[in-house]
């Protein structure tokens, strides 16, 4: 399985960079007035699907841009480009992520950023690499040193409760935020210590499947506001379990008080 996945991701990643090389002649759509998808992402996906079909044929697919497959109770989640409008822009914070799953456990993950050239792996009970080497999330427990990373996929569907009260409560008590456009990669950054922690709300199940298990393999916890894991991934914190559990309270004290009745 890993080496298929690896050849898989990595050819779809190279792909999507030669579609980069000519940003300007890209036919780009617009899915909802703040969501853009290109041919490219397309593209990348159909060569996904095609790849798991020929290996596969009987496996369930769920991917981004088109209709899901019914299949048996293994399934794959794909998403061809995550930080579509980085890739759009030119900029370096985009992948291409996709998840293996068994009766909706999640079994072996890869989130590859073309232009980094790092591709990140994780199974599930063998820990988490990025290109072969093992990672491992910050153990940070202060929230004032800490580096987090969000998101704001909850504006672009004009959810009435949403992460901008969040964001201000929480960034007077941290070290710094970042803010990259791919729940994928802010997953994969603080599963390898290049951030502390991550947090957003109302994402799709293919955005983060992979980056989930690669967090989690690499010793941070991943759940949801409650700090469960019931609500994934429409809500989505991970960090070193205190740093996670001091998120989740402070999440859930902005979405809970009068600031968004």
């Amino acid at each position: 399985m890993k080496r298929f996945i690896c050849s898989t991701i990595l050819k779809a990643g190279r792909l999507a960079r030669r579609y980069r090389r000519h940003l300007t002649d890209l036919t780009i759509e617009e899915k909802s007035e703040k969501d853009l998808v290109s041919e490219a992402d397309r593209a990348v996906e159909r060569f996904i699907r095609s790849r798991i079909e020929r290996r596969f044929p009987d496996h369930a697919i769920a991917g981004e841009e088109f209709a899901p497959k019914a299949g048996s109770g293994k399934r794959w989640q794909i998403d061809p480009i995550d930080g579509t409008i980085s890739f759009l822009y030119g900029q370096p914070h985009y992948c291409v992520s996709m998840a293996f799953e068994e009766d909706g456990v999640l079994k072996a993950g890869a989130v590859y950023a073309p232009e980094s050239g790092r591709l990140f792996y994780a199974e599930a009970g063998r820990g988490a690499t990025v290109n072969g080497k093992p990672i491992h999330c910050r153990r940070t427990e202060n929230p004032s040193k800490a580096l987090l990373t969000t998101g704001f996929a909850c504006i672009r569907s004009g959810l009435e409760k949403n992460n901008i009260p969040v964001f201000s409560a929480v960034l007077p008590k941290i070290l710094a935020t970042r803010r990259f456009g791919s729940a994928a990669l802010d997953l994969c950054y603080t599963a390898c210590g290049e951030v502390d922690g991550f947090w957003e709300m109302n994402l799709n199940s293919y955005d983060v499947a992979a980056g989930i298990l690669i967090a989690r393999e690499a010793g941070a916890k991943v759940c949801d506001f409650s700090g469960g894991t019931e609500k994934l991934p429409s809500q989505i914190v991970a960090a070193h379990p205190p740093l996670a559990d001091w998120i989740c309270a402070e999440v859930s004290k902005v979405l809970n008080s009068d600031i968004q009745s």
